[in-house]
């Protein structure tokens, strides 16, 4: 197996605990959701009633997805054997456009999770770089 392989793995096994993160601990809200919005719970518990709820089936929804991607990352990175151009690119987009985008909106946003989920994205980043160069 090579070290891009075990990069990769290494990144998918993360998109699934922050699946896992998202369907089962992620509060609806968090306090930096309510600091960018300028509003407290309660302001949006009296304005919106439900939204907690609604925000807590749509980040089961996400969690999903992020579990989904990185258990087929995980499949893809040990499975495939030829270690191609076609698989180091299907995966780098596969990063780019969850852990990728997940890190970028979180640093637009000056999220409490913009450090970790940057190191992430620079685990995909790097097991990209070795698998060119390798």
């Amino acid at each position: 197996m090579t070290t891009a392989a075990w990069l990769f793995a290494f990144g998918g096994c993360i998109l699934i605990g922050i699946g896992g993160f998202f369907v089962f601990a992620r509060p609806a809200l968090l306090p930096e959701d309510l600091r960018y919005l300028e509003r407290s719970a309660s302001d949006l518990d009296t304005a919106v009633p439900r939204l907690t709820g609604w925000l807590r089936l749509v980040f089961t929804v996400l969690g999903g997805y992020a579990a989904a991607t990185g258990i087929l990352t995980v499949y893809l990175a040990l499975n495939v054997r030829s270690g191609g151009l076609t698989a180091v690119i299907i995966l780098a987009v596969a990063g780019a456009s969850s852990i990728g985008v997940m890190a970028v909106v979180n640093l637009l946003l000056h999220s409490e999770f913009r450090w970790l989920l940057s190191a992430v994205a620079a685990v995909w980043i790097a097991a990209t770089v070795v698998a060119v160069l390798s």
